[in-house]
């Protein structure tokens, strides 16, 4: 059994997030205690992402600050994992030659013996092989004493190889967990005080393609939806050409599924998208979002988009800004177009200038903001449910949870209410989060 204590630094989105939660489980089950602070940790892992830019340059920061620790405390184990590390492999340790480990992201059950080969050897070692099952997806973790709410991975990979993305090749080709190992996971979650899960995957909607039988993501969610103590159901993220009727339904027929969707649109001209290579026009994914909003009129709908696109043109701009006009987002995640090593936008004429990459990102986010707040001051007045999930990050004197519809909420409330669903009115909305007051 091995001893010693470990760190987890995480960047990116919420299946990162949940991989760290994964190396986290099997370092505390090798013996390892985990620490909260990085200068008293043996063991520090760095958990990438370069689906972003900026996210990748965060990550790279956090390498240059750890270079410091190293030169003061030669015995620290310091890691790289995810998807920058599956991207660069021994290139890492060119760019930073105190590293000792980068990991892929097929090979977190492998983390604790890499671990033990470095401190018994004193080499660097690398692992970012693909495997045709990753064994990691079976990993059940519980999250931080306290949490309500607990992410579930039920695929990995995708195969949709939009002509921007790098996902295709840092987490590998679609691989769809076995249902009923994904509902004994929940059960197991359930059973342990967790009142919401998120079902996680690149492309939730293919979800069952590389499984043998009739199990497809609508019929997930069904039997998801059966098992006791699960008060709220979430899944992220959705792919527009994937979406069907049956999965519109499930808005309308389970009640615990919370009535939130995140559907990247990515722009809104048919010039780009055909570009992006995202399979579905403008008008296409509009009657997507009519047939959800006529499942479940009171949905909220949130998006991804990128601007500077190489070939957008102010034209094409313009009818990503009418799209938004038209669809009235909750919340819109917005990005100016970067180049990612190896996809095949990196090598498409008419790259954008940055300033006006700059100038169309701030007008989008612009209206998008009044948008939020146009949405959210609609809610004032109306009670809501909400699942409390803790002290508020804002005031440590109010509790935070959020509506089914994804919304934050801060109010004044005891901590003990934590894990239980309350009754709320909203009383002020602000851009991003909502005030409220107990019934």
């Amino acid at each position: 059994m091995s001893t010693g204590k470990f760190y987890i630094h995480t960047f990116g989105c919420q299946m990162n997030v949940h991989d760290s939660e994964q190396m986290a489980q099997i370092l505390s089950d090798a013996g390892y205690v985990k620490t909260d602070e990085a200068d008293r940790a043996d063991i520090i892992i760095v958990n990438t992402c370069s689906v972003r830019g900026k996210a990748a340059q965060k990550a790279y920061s956090q390498l240059g600050r750890l270079k410091r620790l190293r030169e003061k405390r030669p015995d620290l184990v310091i890691g790289v994992a995810g998807c920058l590390a599956q991207e660069h492999g021994t290139g890492f340790f060119r760019r930073a030659p105190y590293l000792d480990l980068v990991l892929g992201t097929h090979n977190i059950h492998r983390l604790p013996e890499m671990i033990e080969e470095i401190n018994n050897t004193g080499s660097q070692v690398v692992d970012t092989s693909f495997h045709e099952s990753v064994r990691s997806l079976g990993i059940r973790t519980l999250p931080p004493d306290g949490n309500v709410s607990a992410y579930v991975t039920i695929m990995q990979g995708c195969n949709n190889f939009c002509s921007y993305c790098i996902v295709p090749y840092v987490r590998g080709r679609e691989e769809s967990r076995a249902g009923g190992d994904i509902i004994d996971e929940i059960r197991f979650l359930a059973d342990n005080g967790i009142r919401e899960v998120t079902l996680l995957g690149q492309n939730v909607n293919s979800y069952g393609s590389t499984l043998s039988g009739d199990t497809d993501f609508p019929a997930l969610l069904r039997m998801v939806s059966k098992i006791d103590g699960v008060d709220r159901i979430r899944f992220t993220t959705s792919h527009p050409k994937d979406l069907s009727e049956r999965l519109a339904g499930c808005f309308a027929d389970l009640d615990n599924l919370c009535e939130h969707i995140h559907l990247p649109v990515q722009s809104g001209s048919d010039h780009v998208l055909k570009r992006m290579k995202r399979g579905y026009t403008a008008g296409e994914y509009l009657k997507k979002i009519d047939m959800l909003k006529s499942a479940c009129p009171d949905i909220s709908i949130t998006s991804d988009i990128i601007v500077g696109f190489p070939g957008e043109r102010d034209s094409d701009f313009q009818k990503t800004i009418d799209l938004m006009k038209e669809v009235r987002f909750d919340n819109v995640f917005s990005f100016k177009y970067s180049d990612r090593r190896g996809t095949a936008s990196e090598g498409y004429d008419g790259k954008v200038e940055e300033g006006v990459k700059s100038e169309r990102l701030y007008e989008l986010q612009a209206l998008q903001e009044s948008n939020s707040l146009e949405k959210n001051r609609c809610l004032e007045g109306i009670v809501k449910d909400v699942l409390i999930e803790g002290v508020s990050k804002n005031n440590d004197a109010d509790i935070t949870g959020r509506t089914r519809g994804n919304k934050i909420v801060n109010l004044a409330g005891d901590i003990g209410l934590t894990g239980r669903t309350v009754r709320v009115r909203i009383v002020q909305a602000h851009m991003h989060s909502l005030r409220g007051e107990m019934v």
